[in-house]
């Protein structure tokens, strides 16, 4: 199913709201351009972006692809050519998401929910789990705390930041020699960092 804003901001909230396999921006919008949009959207999640446009100057392209874009479309274009590249970033893309992430003796299986370390079977809370999983989703990157409670407990869960601080702590215990992974940023929040 796909869906569409009308400008900058409008994608921004709707990528806040709802999860998205692919987003094909152009960078001559309304209210909010294409960079910024693409800039808010990547610190947001870290879904595959397409840019289309007019603009073929090289220094346009370097910086799109700076942001994090994953493929660059200048106009015109056809039909054809958008659907092959649409296909081509989805699968670079599938192939990025591991199902199982191993680091050292770490073993996080995404699709069975599961932490082992040494062979070992590692007990942690869903919401732990889910923390470690947004965590190494964006890895290298800080996430503040208020997009962690955002994205991990629900928008409208009533707890506070200090909830983020609570299940970081106890998830770093279970992480056991793993536990630096989990990285404080100063004044921002958390990242996972290998």
């Amino acid at each position: 199913m796909a869906d569409t804003a009308s400008n900058g901001e409008e994608a921004i909230e709707k990528v806040r709201q709802s999860s998205y396999d692919l987003i094909i921006m152009d960078l001559m919008m309304p209210v909010l351009d294409g960079f910024s949009a693409t800039k808010a959207i990547k610190a947001i999640t870290n879904v595959p972006v397409i840019i289309l446009s007019a603009r073929f100057e090289e220094a346009d392209k370097l910086y799109c692809f700076e942001l994090g874009v994953d493929d660059y479309i200048v106009k015109p274009f056809s039909f054809k050519e958008l659907v092959a590249r649409m296909k081509s970033v989805l699968n670079r893309h599938s192939v990025n998401i591991n199902k199982i992430e191993t680091i050292g003796t770490l073993v996080i299986d995404f699709d069975g929910k599961t932490i082992t370390i040494d062979h070992e079977r590692v007990v942690v809370t869903p919401k732990e789990f889910e923390l470690l999983v947004y965590l190494l989703q964006h890895k290298n990157q800080a996430i503040s705390r208020e997009v962690l409670l955002e994205k991990v407990w629900d928008y409208h869960f009533i707890g506070g930041v200090r909830t983020v601080d609570t299940h970081v702590k106890m998830l770093r215990k279970n992480l056991r020699q793993y536990r630096d992974l989990v990285v404080t940023v100063r004044g921002t929040g958390y990242k996972f960092e290998y």
